[in-house]
């Protein structure tokens, strides 16, 4: 008999803590979900500049400049007038690209 209530305790315990578990996996997915709210995907015209191994976009509606996260992804675009769509880290004052595409160039007025 003894050995049957170790037995059952020991379950008792082991799927408590694989309860605790499960709710503290839960609890980080949320926190993944905020950041993802709190960085809105936008879409952004404007030109890609780099200095050295640092990559910036610049947008055309109000000329701020945004550091890049993922440079890699505007490789070959530096100069560029393009359309990204990224996320939005205003608090850090930068953007996460996730997909570029060119634009044509605007026609020069004579």
């Amino acid at each position: 008999m003894k050995k049957l209530w170790i037995l059952v305790m020991a379950i008792c315990v082991t799927f408590s803590m694989a309860a605790v578990a499960q709710e503290t996996s839960n609890s980080s997915d949320m926190g993944k979900d905020k950041a993802a709210a709190a960085a809105p995907l936008k879409s952004l015209k404007g030109t890609v500049k780099a200095e050295g191994d640092k990559v910036t976009f610049v947008d055309d509606a109000d000329q701020k400049s945004w550091d890049v996260m993922n440079p890699e992804k505007l490789k070959g675009h530096e100069g560029h007038h393009v359309q990204v769509k990224a996320h939005v880290y205003a608090d850090k004052n930068q953007i996460h690209v996730m997909s570029v595409k060119m634009l044509k160039k605007a026609a020069s007025s004579m």
